[in-house]
Order: C-alpha cells, then sequence, then structure tokens
C-alpha cells in the first residue's frame, strides 16, 4: 500500500473522524493519504485514478443506504482496477459495557455490485458503530457514551487498518448480512419517499439570528430563504449539519407539525376510504393511488404553513414547545473530536 485515497461524506462528524484516524495511521507509516469530501469534489473532473492507489469510500447510513448525494458519487466515479474498502457509519448505541451494532443495509450491496461492474476490486466492507446521532427521532447519547463509542472506535479502526495494510480482504460488515438484507429493500423506499418526509422536519425556530451558516454549509445547497427566513428543500439529505453546526441551536425538528400530519393523514384516509368506489377499498390500491399523495401534499402544505406562522414570534415561541429538541433532556449530537 502505497498511497491511500479516502472520499469521505460527514454531516456530523462521525464519518470524517474515521476519516482523519486512517489518516493518521496511514502517515505514521509513511504512506500518502490524501481526504477528499465528497460533497465539495466534483466527481466529473476525476478523469484519473493511479492503480496503485488504494480507495477508501465512507459515509454514514441514511434509511438504511447511503445517501443519494454518495450513491451519485459512486455511481459516476470513473472506472479503474484498484483496490477500494466500503465503509460507513451506523448508529451505535451504548448498553452497559456494550456497544449495540447498526446496519448497513443495502448500502455495501449496491455500492460494490456498481464498482465491481466498472473493475474495481472490493477488498472491505467495514462498519463502524459511532454514537447515534439522529436528534431528530432520539435523544442524543450522553457526553460519556459518546466518549466511551469514540474510544473504542479508535481501537476497531486500527484493527482494520492493519489488516488493510497487511494487503488481506477485511469484510467484518459480513457478520451482520443477513439483517442487511432484510432492512436492504425498505432502505430504498427511504431513498425514493423517506428523505421527503425527513426534509421537511426541520426549520428554523424563534432563536435564528439569520446567520445563514446552515446556507452556507449545507453539502447539497438544500436550504434556501424564503420569507427571510431558512426554508429546507426536497434536496435535503438529513445529514444534520445544519443542526450540529448552528451557533444559536435555533434549528429544531417538527415534532408537532409531524404529529398533526399524522393525525390528518389517517383521519382523511378513513373518509376517502368511505367515498372511493368499491375498486379502491382494497387497501394496496387506496395506498398506492391516494394515501401517498395525501400524506405529502399534507406534509408539504402545512410545512410551508407552519414557515408563514414563524415570521410571528410569538407563535414561533409557541411551536418550538412542540419540538424535542428544544429541551435540555433531548440534548444534541457534537463530534467534539473534528470540525465540521
Amino acid at each position: 500500500m502505497k498511497s491511500i485515497k479516502i472520499f469521505y461524506f460527514s454531516g456530523t462528524g462521525n464519518a470524517k473522524q474515521i476519516s482523519l484516524w486512517f489518516s493518521e495511521l496511514a502517515a505514521k507509516k509513511n504512506i500518502d493519504c490524501q481526504l477528499f469530501d465528497i460533497a465539495k469534489t466534483d466527481v466529473k473532473a476525476i478523469d484519473y485514478i493511479n492503480p496503485e492507489d488504494f480507495l477508501i469510500f465512507i459515509a454514514p447510513i441514511h434509511g438504511f443506504n447511503y445517501s443519494k448525494l454518495v450513491l451519485d458519487f459512486i455511481c459516476r466515479f470513473p472506472k479503474g482496477t484498484n483496490r477500494v474498502a466500503l465503509m460507513c457509519t451506523a448508529g451505535g448505541v451504548k448498553i452497559g459495557r456494550f456497544i449495540m451494532p447498526g446496519l448497513a443495509g443495502a448500502a455495501f450491496i449496491f455500492s460494490s455490485a456498481v464498482l465491481r461492474i466498472k473493475k474495481y476490486k472490493i477488498t472491505g466492507q467495514i462498519i463502524f458503530d459511532m454514537p447515534t446521532n439522529f436528534i431528530s427521532l432520539h435523544p442524543a447519547m450522553s457526553e460519556k457514551s459518546a466518549q466511551f463509542v469514540f474510544e473504542k472506535n479508535h481501537a476497531i479502526v486500527k484493527k482494520h487498518f492493519e489488516k488493510l495494510y497487511a494487503s488481506k480482504n477485511d469484510f467484518a460488515a459480513l457478520r451482520r448480512i443477513i439483517a442487511d438484507i432484510i432492512v436492504g429493500l425498505p432502505s430504498f423506499m427511504y431513498l425514493f419517499w423517506g428523505r421527503y418526509f425527513m426534509s421537511k422536519t426541520l426549520y428554523a425556530s424563534h432563536k435564528c439570528n439569520n446567520c445563514n451558516l446552515c446556507i452556507k454549509e449545507c453539502p447539497v445547497k438544500a436550504i434556501k430563504i424564503v420569507n427571510q427566513r431558512p426554508f429546507w428543500t426536497i434536496k435535503c439529505e438529513s445529514c444534520l449539519k445544519c443542526m450540529n453546526i448552528c451557533p444559536a441551536s435555533a434549528i429544531e425538528a417538527a415534532h408537532g407539525l409531524v404529529g398533526l400530519v399524522f393525525y390528518l393523514w389517517i383521519a382523511g384516509s378513513a373518509i376517502l376510504m368511505g367515498l372511493l368506489p368499491s375498486f379502491f377499498h382494497y387497501r394496496l390500491v387506496e395506498f398506492l393511488t391516494f394515501d401517498v399523495l395525501l400524506f405529502f401534499g399534507l406534509l408539504f402544505l402545512l410545512y410551508r404553513f407552519q414557515h408563514l406562522l414563524l415570521k410571528n414570534r410569538i407563535i414561533a415561541k409557541i411551536i418550538s414547545f412542540t419540538s424535542l429538541t428544544k429541551y435540555k433532556f433531548w440534548g444534541r449530537y457534537y463530534c467534539k473530536n473534528v470540525k465540521i
């Protein structure tokens, strides 16, 4: 192994931290190691890869897959014959002295197939169970628990680096392959539908001071100014970088809005069942023809309406109370070892 090129995508810092640890280990062995942020790298400009470079792709798991940004990057990556290791960071949960593992889902299965078609040699598939950080859905880990997980993963990175350095195959992720296959198919539902839902769960509360840092740093340019405040478009990949870098902690998850949408969706679906002809009374038919449109129609409409209401500071404060991310017990996630 003479040189390493690491292509990473990181929202909260976990994948970047793994990349930096690999870079540090490479430096100790006098191996040239370059890091490329996928969000800032024009894949069309990559027209040649040195065949002797060892390539690493690493990114977090979004809905049991790589995000669309990462999948697009891999699909457009130029052909080559290099050795490649696919890696991901999944949500690791500390229970006692153990870390409950996360899953890669379809990330390795799909990406390996694409890269093999391009003639690359897949020599590694590795999952790193970094601190779970999807605080839109669950509370953040305590600082003590997160530090425990960091230390465990630092040691794990060393083990995998030595194995890859010795030119050995490292398919540690295959231990979870059965579970990955089970969640693999639903992961594509997230890719085509779920991420649109997640993009409408973030908003800027009354604490927003219009510094526009979230807009400047968004990896996919998914945030724009509407009515003089940040507005999340469907380009959002739910990487939560905006939430983690906001200096005013003003970005919150719209739990109240989501609850209202689900309530209206269920009520509206029940009404539709009574009004539609008998042909549509088959649940799958109704779901595919009306329920999906009804759900996303309500979500997009009410998200826009909430955005208008946020102009009123009093109403904005009331809306903020419906978000669990407002409260201290929910916490915020920070990967303190890196700047994201």
